[in-house]
């Protein structure tokens, strides 16, 4: 019997929401929410900013941890999720994974820092060297190329905000291999390099709610494509935009 998705579905019954009015339900893209399927492998979720990719992403691993990292790391510096975690439903397969981990890049810092100061070898084996002793970048791939070993569920918030262009490749290539690996991935980007994964679900979210579209149809994918074709224009409609 296949093992994944680990995470199938999840939920948000009608009579479960406290007022359409409050905050995130008050959100176009909550508001419309009733259910959500996971790809066994590949999940995306895209969209512009403030249309509730992070609130959304963040009720689904406070279970494991808010802040990010392995569920054995709990470690939270500031409490400011919504209420949107306590009202969900969340349908898992008949088998869990071997661990979690939420690669966050807003509080990527934060978790460095307490690993280090756990100054646990289990924690910082794997890593070549601390991860403030290198790069912001380089630290993000170090965690998806020596970190994490596959067969867990992997949760990541922007990943490609540390990389370039060709980091990002390096880590479509990462997470291909941690795929391979009997993993199931659920990744908030806005890169198209990422989104370029084949065969994996994009769920794009605007103010009309959330819906699976393709690649091409994506908007990161329309406008890098445009940018790129002709740049000097695209740079002169934005700035007839702004006067």
């Amino acid at each position: 019997m296949e093992s994944r998705p680990y995470l199938r579905e999840i939920q948000l019954p009608p009579d479960a929401v406290p007022s359409l009015d409050m905050y995130p339900f008050s959100l176009p893209v909550i508001r419309t929410f009733s259910s959500l399927q996971f790809h066994p492998d590949m999940t995306f979720f895209v969209g512009e900013n403030g249309t509730g990719k992070s609130t959304l992403i963040e009720a689904i691993t406070l279970a494991f941890s808010l802040e990010g990292g392995p569920k054995s790391i709990q470690h939270i510096t500031h409490d400011n999720a919504s209420s949107l975690f306590m009202h969900l439903k969340l349908v898992r397969s008949f088998k869990l994974p071997k661990d979690y981990f939420f690669l966050r890049a807003e509080s990527f810092y934060n978790i460095a820092t307490c690993m280090e100061e756990m100054n646990n070898p289990d924690y910082l084996r794997g890593y070549g060297r601390t991860l403030h002793g290198q790069s912001h970048g380089e630290a993000f791939l170090a965690v998806l190329t020596q970190k994490l070993k596959g067969n867990r569920l992997y949760i990541f918030d922007e990943p490609e905000a540390a990389l370039s262009p060709n980091r990002q490749m390096s880590g479509l290539v990462a997470i291909d291999q941690l795929f391979k690996k009997r993993s199931q991935l659920i990744i908030v980007t806005h890169s198209p390099i990422l989104l370029a994964y084949p065969n994996a679900k994009i769920y794009h979210l605007d103010k009309n709610g959330i819906r699976e579209m393709a690649y091409e149809d994506k908007p990161q994918y329309q406008v890098t494509k445009g940018f790129l074709n002709d740049y000097k224009r695209m740079l002169d409609i934005q700035y007839d935009r702004l006067i």
